[in-house]
This record gives structure tokens, sequence and C-alpha cells, in this order.
């Protein structure tokens, strides 16, 4: 794309120097480890699914009746392999027989490693391949009947997937293309099923209509690697995946978090979903204006530990936020100046623009208003994914009807404006470019300090939304695992993936 903010190329090329230096030594403190989130997607991609009889799934009680006995270090799938060659049976009734109480895997004879291991692939590529067929298809599906960017993505939070069913056709009636399943307050359990259901029911009304739309949910927290193996099973497109957001905002253990995050973007590439980033966060908890240059840094890592785990720029849609507080002079440019300088560093790259939240009071008109201005800078800075807002943001849970108006706003204004972009040109010197380059420069000063410090040492220091957390505190701690000069995971080794072990 044609550049309007005339940026310093070579500052630029020194600031994604510095991510890679800064991932590159994430890699490195992060090696020989694995997560039981990582063992249980390798159990999912073997066919395990289910519960026992307490309601626990079944990957979870295969890998914790390993990790219990200190016995987790070689991986969960040799000692699934062995279980396999040594009963005769599939990785499903293995399960289900410890899940049982039957079957010990670890009082079984072990079995030749090279037999172990024929087995395990020749199953994991089994399952696998069917997978990434029936993604492919859809992949030529979305691109086929899909529409073009800025893509309108809407949040569905009712607390129930069958009333997020009737949410999900109402979006697509109204003309929305994203429909996202929301966990938290007011939000729906990710699961498999709820996945499914969803999933389904969309299909269906793409068939009826054809206009495709994509379905997207959360991979974070202590399950990242789950969801993204349960997201590339029932066709999910996009998944909200963040290096960061576990972390500053659900406290989970940093060394923890970017072990999952790497390994379930390597799944998330391999099987062409795209990922959100979560930079938007930033800035519901730090002042917009002084936080833009963590915003932009933050780009800058995690598009570079994306690319570390093998996905393609078309795939990292990178975050970003309307926040600036309405009441700033010039409020406008300023948002606009963001807006536009990551649209120009990421260019191919699906920038996901987020609507403003922090500053919402209750009045729905201001909001509204403020709604309409951040849908004309999406459509100006040409974003390739936005976020609805709608008018009761910050009141309560948004009923059906709010998420209708605000479609209809985002229509209006991407119709009434929708060659605005190219029609404008920034003044050389002017609000919008000055604020742009100023932001690039401290990007690069704090990318920088980082690189000294340490991504765990720049957390510590409350770098990022001005959250603190320790690397040596938060939940799942109990979940690394230390793995040796035995460990295997079929799953990564297919598909060409980061190495855990």
């Amino acid at each position: 794309m044609e550049s309007k903010l005339d940026l310093d190329a070579g500052l630029v090329e020194a600031c994604r120097e510095t991510a890679r230096a800064i991932a590159d030594r994430m890699a490195e403190e992060t090696a020989q480890r694995t997560t039981l989130s990582v063992e249980r997607s390798v159990t999912r991609f073997l066919g395990v699914d289910g519960i026992n009889e307490l309601d626990v799934p079944l990957p979870n009680v295969l890998v914790e009746h390993v990790h219990e006995r200190q016995e987790l270090g070689g991986g969960i799938a040799r000692w699934l392999g062995n279980a396999m060659i040594q009963t005769g049976q599939g990785a499903q009734r293995v399960a289900e027989a410890v899940g049982a109480g039957a079957l010990d895997l670890l009082e079984l004879p072990l079995a030749e490693e090279g037999s172990i291991r024929e087995l395990v692939d020749r199953e994991c590529a089994e399952r696998m391949g069917e997978v990434h067929r029936r993604m492919q298809e859809r992949r030529e599906q979305r691109e086929r009947l899909g529409g073009p960017p800025p893509l309108r993505y809407v949040l569905s939070a009712t607390g129930n997937v069958y009333d997020d069913v009737v949410h999900a056709l109402a979006v697509a009636e109204t003309g929305g293309d994203v429909v996202s399943m929301t966990e938290g307050f007011g939000g729906t359990f990710a699961t498999q099923e709820n996945f499914r259901i969803l999933r389904e029911a969309l299909d269906e009304w793409c068939e009826r209509n054809g206009r495709y739309i994509r379905l997207s949910s959360f991979c974070s927290g202590l399950c990242m690697t789950e969801f993204a193996t349960l997201g590339a099973m029932e066709g999910l497109d996009n998944m909200v995946n963040d290096a960061l957001y576990g972390i500053l905002y659900r406290d989970i253990n940093p060394v923890r978090t970017m072990i999952d995050q790497r390994v379930s973007r390597t799944i998330t590439g391999y099987f062409g979903i795209v990922i959100n980033t979560g930079e938007d966060n930033y800035l519901r908890t730090a002042e917009a204006l002084r936080a833009a240059p963590s915003v932009t840094a933050s780009q800058f890592i995690n598009h570079q530990l994306a690319r570390d785990s093998g996905m393609p720029d078309e795939q990292i849609a990178l975050g970003d936020a309307f926040e600036v507080d309405p009441p700033t002079r010039n409020g406008l440019l300023y948002e606009w100046a963001q807006a536009q300088l990551t649209r120009e560093l990421f260019p191919n790259c699906p920038i996901k623009y987020m609507p403003p939240t922090r500053h919402m009071d209750g009045n729905l008109y201001r909001t509204h208003a403020c709604d309409t201005l951040f849908n004309l800078i999406t459509i100006a800075t040409g974003q390739g994914i936005q976020t609805a807002g709608v008018p009761t943001e910050g009141v309560f849970t948004p009923h059906l009807h709010d998420r209708v108006v605000g479609l209809e706003c985002v229509d209006y204004v991407f119709n009434y404006a929708r060659d605005i972009g190219e029609e404008i040109q920034f003044k050389p010197g002017g609000i919008i470019v000055s604020r742009a380059h100023e932001v690039l420069r401290e990007a690069h000063e704090l990318l920088e300090r980082i690189a000294a410090v340490g991504m765990f040492g720049a957390i510590e220091d409350g770098t990022f939304g001005d959250v603190r957390r320790r690397v040596d505190e938060g939940r799942g701690m109990e979940g690394i695992v230390a793995t040796d000069e035995r460990y295997y995971n079929p799953a990564l080794e297919l598909m060409g993936g980061v190495r855990v072990g």
C-alpha cells in the first residue's frame, strides 16, 4: 500500500530486528518445556474425546495420570502409543480404561521406541490430514463466498449457545461477516460442542444465502492449545490469540503462557485460522495517548512470535483500538495517526480494529457518535477486521437490537465514505504525521529497553497496560513440565512446527 506517513524505513527495520531479538531470547528462556495443555492437545489429535464418570475430560485424565507421577517429560504420546500397542486398542478405548481406573499406563511393559512412533505418527497423521482437508475446503468456500475487508466482526455473548445461534443468524442477516463467541461475563463456554452447534447453524445459513460467515472464539487461558485444536477440528475461521493477554488480565504464569502461545499458533497457522491479538486491551487499563508506543511495540513482538510459529502475515490480525478519551482536543487526529501507523507497519496483516469502550459511560448518544467516528477511521485506513461498536457498550451485555443498530451504523459509514482513504493525503509535519513518527520512535526506544531486560522483565515492570506480573507467580505454574531427551510430540513434528523439547 502507498505510504502516507513517510515513515523512516531504517527505524521500521530496526524495530523489526529488535523484536526478532526479543522473540529469540524468549524462545531460549522457554525451551525444553511443555505444558499440560500442549500434551492434552496431542491426545485429541490421536482421537481422544469425551469425559469420565466424574465429568472430567478424558484428555485431562490421561495427562494427569502420567503427570502426577512425574513421567510426562517424554510426552504423553509415547505412553499412549505404548498402551495402544500393548492392549491392541485405539487411543479412545485406552483413555476410557484409564478413566475408569482399569488401566495404568505406567505399569505396562514398554514396546520398542520405533514401533511406538510408527503407530502414533500414523494415527496422528490420519486425523490431522482429515482436519486439514476440511479446513482447505472451508478456505476455498471462504474465498468464493466471503466479502472484502473491512470484515464486520460482532460479539455474541448471551451465556446460552442456542441463544447465541439466534444472535449469530441475526448478525448474518444484518450484514455481519464474523460472529464471535465470547467467554467471561455474559459469555458462553468455549467447548467443542458449542463450536460445533454454532458452526453448523452458520454453515446452513451460508448455503441458503450464498454468503460466507466466519466464526471466531477465544484461544487463551490455561487451555490455549486445546482451543486451537478444537477450533481447527470444528472449522473456526478466527481465534483471539495473544501472547500477553493471559498473563496481564488472567494472571496466568508468564512462562506457561509463552509456551502455550507458541504451540497454539503453530496449530492455528497450520490449519489456516486467523489469529486476533489483543493490544487493544492495554488501552482499557492505561491511558491511550501515553500507552500508544507500548501498543506498537507489542504489535512488533506479537507479529514476530507468530511468524516464529510458522504463521504467514495473512493470518496475523494484530490488535488496535479507538480509545482516546473523547474530550481530548484533536483526539480524532491522534486516533487516525495510530490506525494509519499500524496499517502501514504491517501492510499484509488483517489488522483487527476495536471500538471505544473504556470511556463509554452510559450516554448512548455519545457512544453512538464515537462509534461513527471509529467507523470512519476504519474505512479510511483500510483496516482488515472491525469489531462493530454498539450504543449500549459499557452499560450491560448488548441486546440483539443494539448489535443491529451498531451494524447499521457501520454499513452507513462504510458505504458513505467507501473511498475516502484514496482521496486523503496528510500534511507533512502536521498532527497526524508528527504523531505517527513520535509513536514509532518511542516504540523503538521501548523495544530496545525490552530487549535489554527481556520480555519477562518488561512484564514485571508493568510495560504493557500498566499491569505487573512476576515470572515466578501466576496460575498454571504447576502445569509446566521440563522435557527430557525422550520427548516426542507427533503433532508438532507432522506440522513441521516449533520444537518444544
